[in-house]
């Protein structure tokens, strides 16, 4: 399943797993700007519910924390392909027993998702200023840049909730209390359009992918970005509208830059763990350099 708008490690102990090894689900793509069909569990998918889950012990997720760093976004595409293969290999034997996360920032990129249109770049895109990747996400394109803190979530759905609308909308619920509770900054969803918004400026872009009801991409939070090479793309196909970033709204705030990362870093970790109900544990990145060269 691919779902856009323009937008491993070690094993916890045992968990209980709430579905079933046999269950497959094909791949689905989705238009950038529209709220992607609500995709409701079938007889043979059993989804959890959330009134058991407060029951138990928060789900485990490994975070592996590079926020500080600029990693080229193809090596970040192939880790998370390289955890989404393991995920994978784990779920077969039932022993998925832990959530995953990367966070981190990108040197300048342009990324397009599956069925991109290569008319939203107002540029020659066999002579691109910087490097461009056509990417398995759904959407359109969009830009990736230092400033911007990028979440890839690497949810089991199964363990959560399997609905792909639900899960889209949980992300932007992140960003608005993000900026809600640190910042007093009033953000919205915007009918029809996914990401989140102040005002007549998208601050956070959400595409994302879902393999075997495993979810990889994420979303993209403008806290410092320098949005000039925005101006270069249509971003996410939506022509009438602009793109903000936190620096921006805040105008005269007293934070620097690199405070005003580390604080939104710190609120977006934490805003994570509470929305998706998860324990946040910090690992090593593993060593995924032979991925890079498959």
């Amino acid at each position: 399943m691919i779902l856009g708008t323009c937008n491993l490690g070690l094993l916890s102990p045992p968990h209980e797993g709430p579905y079933r090894r046999s269950v497959r689900t094909r791949n689905r793509s989705h238009s950038c700007n529209a709220f992607p069909r609500t995709l409701r569990a079938s007889s043979d998918l059993v989804a959890v519910d959330p009134s058991l889950m407060k029951s138990h012990r928060k789900r485990r997720c490994e975070c592996f924390d590079m926020h500080k760093e600029l990693v080229p976004y193809k090596e970040a595409w192939m880790w998370q392909k390289s955890i989404l293969e393991r995920r994978h290999t784990l779920m077969e034997r039932d022993e998925d027993h832990s959530d995953m996360m990367i966070i981190l920032q990108h040197p300048p990129v342009y990324t397009l998702g599956t069925a991109s249109l290569e008319e939203y770049m107002k540029f020659d895109v066999r002579d691109s200023p910087i490097d461009v990747y056509r990417t398995e996400r759904g959407g359109e394109v969009t830009y990736h840049g230092p400033g911007q803190l990028v979440m890839y979530p690497i949810l089991n759905l199964r363990y959560h909730k399997m609905d792909l609308h639900w899960y889209l909308r949980s992300l932007e619920e992140v960003v608005i209390r993000v900026l809600s509770s640190n910042f007093s900054i009033k953000a919205t969803r915007l009918k029809g359009l996914t990401g989140v918004w102040v005002g007549n400026q998208k601050v956070a872009a959400i595409g994302i992918r879902v393999s075997q009801w495993i979810t990889y991409h994420g979303l993209a939070l403008n806290v410092t970005t320098d949005l000039t090479p925005f101006q270069h793309i249509v971003p996410c196909g939506i022509r009438d509208r602009d793109v903000g970033s936190l620096s921006g709204l805040l105008g005269g705030s007293s934070f620097d830059h690199n405070r005003l990362v580390e604080v939104a870093y710190e609120a977006l970790m934490n805003e994570f763990s509470n929305v998706f109900q998860l324990s946040l544990e910090f690992e090593q990145i593993p060593d995924l350099k032979s991925s890079e060269k498959d």
